[in-house]
């Protein structure tokens, strides 16, 4: 009679279990039971047919090597907190949750939600992990998309000093944080035309930052590559490709790769690199220097220029190709003196990063904002350390880059001495106003020296002569010629000129 009631008692768990089985193997999702070991391992006893669906697994496989199997397969980024928090959850007898990322074997990423709970036994140790694992990637993508969308709305929208990193609340500066946020939103190319020192560096880099791109920000001025290296540099060479290649080197194309490639001053590209940058434009590949191997980079290109290069078409400096290629979404940024009312935005922005706590005084800052800025920006800024520094307010001419020969011309009376002087070339005429100046004279023959010599006699009479017009005070002369204090102070070094005993 006992036996029959065992035997009836077992056939009714039997048939419990094949129904809870059943139950599990319909659920959505992935049930698991796993038995707790030492050190935190998992011995996984039971998988419901949802695995095949959540893990891309079948049963079989998975019970063929059960220890850890989900850890194996879940990213090394998420390891470390999902143990924790199963960990805790067990220390303190209460179930858990949480989200983390794995790798298929057919390498495909999932996001799994994860929710389970302890068994404990009567001394109160953990022995078994139950719980349920389901596919939630959808959702996850959703979710991840909508707080990128959310993240580029709060970059891409003015505030109240700017966007991004770049200050500015002008009309002007508005319509371009507009462009750059379309921009952001495209893999097209960029085009960004302005004069030098208006930002383009920086306009790139809040494109790039935007656009969510996954791989690096890589910025090259042409103008500072030579030639010979131009091709290397883009491309990247392989060992022994030339003289010095002593080892495989990856260039600006490898380096951009599912990131943005930034080429300031593109004007300056050669023809014969026009062409073949062209083409890892349009095929996304290229082959470094020396190799017969193919590469590809998947990289978004955004170059700037303060040059007109349709003009440069037109002269056959540029390829057409090569032009309506890079001309795909052209920016103007704006030249300062047309921001009207973000000159003092600018100086406080710039004072904050130098940790200068003092204001600028009113009258120095009404005289910031009627300056023209011709350098814009970069000038603004080396206008500001040159005041900070040495406590006078020294503003440049209207010319952005002055040469030697845009500064003011000669006086008729020193005109007529070196023309004297040049006539007698042995001799070094001595202004009467410099006769007890010690080191160079500004009035040398000129008669065939080098044009950079000639230059350089030019720009030193230049300054000599500014110098005795403003009784040698070195912030006169330099307003006077157009340059910073430094850069006079600089020249004076170059040229060895100091002001010695005078009579």
């Amino acid at each position: 009679m006992e036996k029959i009631a065992y035997d009836t008692l077992q056939q009714r768990l039997s048939e419990i279990e094949a129904s809870h089985t059943r139950l599990l193997n319909h659920l959505p999702g992935m049930a698991y039971r796993c038995v707790v070991e030492r050190s935190y391992e998992y011995r996984m006893i039971f998988a419901s047919k949802g695995t095949e669906r959540t893990l891309g697994m079948t049963v079989e496989e998975v019970m063929s090597n059960p220890t850890n199997t989900i850890e194996r397969m879940t990213y090394e980024e998420d390891l470390a907190s999902m143990r924790k928090v199963i960990h805790e959850a067990i220390n303190q007898h209460r179930s858990y949750e949480l989200f983390y990322r794995v790798r298929l074997p057919s390498d495909e990423t999932r996001w799994l939600w994860d929710q389970g709970e302890g068994v404990f036994d009567e001394a109160g140790n953990c022995i078994f992990l139950e719980g349920i694992i389901m596919d939630v990637t959808a959702q996850k993508s959703k979710e991840l998309r909508l707080k990128q969308e959310n993240k580029f709305l709060r970059t891409a929208a003015p505030n109240a000093t700017g966007m991004s990193r770049i200050v500015g609340t002008s009309d002007p500066m508005q319509k371009v944080y507009s462009l750059l946020a379309k921009a952001a939103q495209t893999d097209m190319s960029v085009i960004l035309y302005g004069e030098t020192g208006v930002g383009k560096d920086l306009a790139a880099q809040t494109i790039h930052e935007m656009s969510n791109v996954k791989g690096r920000y890589i910025p090259v001025n042409c103008a500072a590559i030579p030639e010979q290296l131009l091709e290397s540099e883009f491309f990247g060479h392989v060992k022994g490709a030339f003289s010095g290649a002593t080892s495989n080197r990856p260039g600006y194309l490898a380096a951009a790769d599912d990131g943005t490639l930034f080429l300031d001053e593109i004007a300056d590209l050669p023809m014969n690199l026009q062409v073949k940058l062209l083409r890892a434009l349009e095929g996304k590949s290229y082959t470094p220097v020396g190799s017969n191997e193919v590469k590809t980079s998947n990289f978004r290109l955004i170059s700037a220029t303060n040059q007109n290069l349709s003009s440069l078409v037109k002269k056959k400096i540029m390829r057409a190709d090569f032009f309506y290629r890079i001309h795909v979404l052209p920016i103007v940024l704006p030249p300062l003196r047309e921001r009207e009312g973000d000159i003092p935005l600018l100086v406080a922005d710039y004072a904050g990063k130098k940790g200068i706590a003092k204001p600028v005084p009113k009258s120095v800052m009404q005289k910031l904002e009627r300056h023209n800025w011709p350098g814009n920006v970069r000038e603004l800024q080396n206008t500001l350390e040159n005041y900070w520094a040495f406590g006078d307010l020294v503003l440049s001419s209207d010319t952005a880059c002055p040469d030697i020969f845009d500064f003011a011309p000669l006086p008729p009376a020193e005109e007529e001495h070196n023309a004297s002087s040049e006539a007698n070339s042995t001799t070094q005429a001595r202004p009467h106003s410099a006769s007890t100046q010690q080191g160079p004279t500004y009035s040398p023959t000129l008669a065939g020296a080098s044009l950079s010599d000639a230059k350089d006699n030019v720009e030193m009479q230049r300054i000599l002569l500014a110098l005795e017009q403003n009784g040698w005070k070195k912030g006169q002369t330099a307003e006077m010629l157009g340059v910073t204090i430094r850069t006079l102070q600089r020249k004076l070094k170059k040229y060895a000129i100091g002001r010695h005993a005078r009579q």
